[in-house]
């Protein structure tokens, strides 16, 4: 399980930054791309450190998936549409998860 959250770090953080440069390029949303690239790099400092500092890691990656769907659910009750808050949040949910589950040793192979 440690390495599918692994190499979920930097799937997910090619994600947003990507979502971020739609929001920016669709909607002239210079907040989202911020948020989007600073995601992004957080999570990817995340994987950086894994090997070093796997449960740091996954703290941290923890506390940024879970600070993300906080930030996804009040835009979708907001705006009352599915996307493109609705899909991050479960994406969002599915990589919390993932890194949940790696931490507790007793889900590690």
């Amino acid at each position: 399980m440690l390495s599918v959250a692994q190499y979920t770090m930097p799937i997910y953080a090619v994600l947003m930054l990507l979502g971020g440069i739609m929001g920016f390029v669709k909607g002239k949303s210079k907040a989202s791309l911020i948020a989007g690239a600073g995601s992004a790099a957080a999570m990817i400092g995340c994987f950086l450190i894994f090997s070093q500092h796997t449960q740091n890691s996954l703290i941290a990656a923890i506390v940024v998936t879970g600070t993300l769907d906080a930030v996804f659910a009040v835009r979708l009750q907001k705006t009352k549409k599915f996307m493109p808050s609705g899909i991050l949040l479960i994406i969002t949910a599915i990589c919390q998860v993932i890194f949940i589950a790696a931490l507790i040793p007793s889900w590690t192979p």
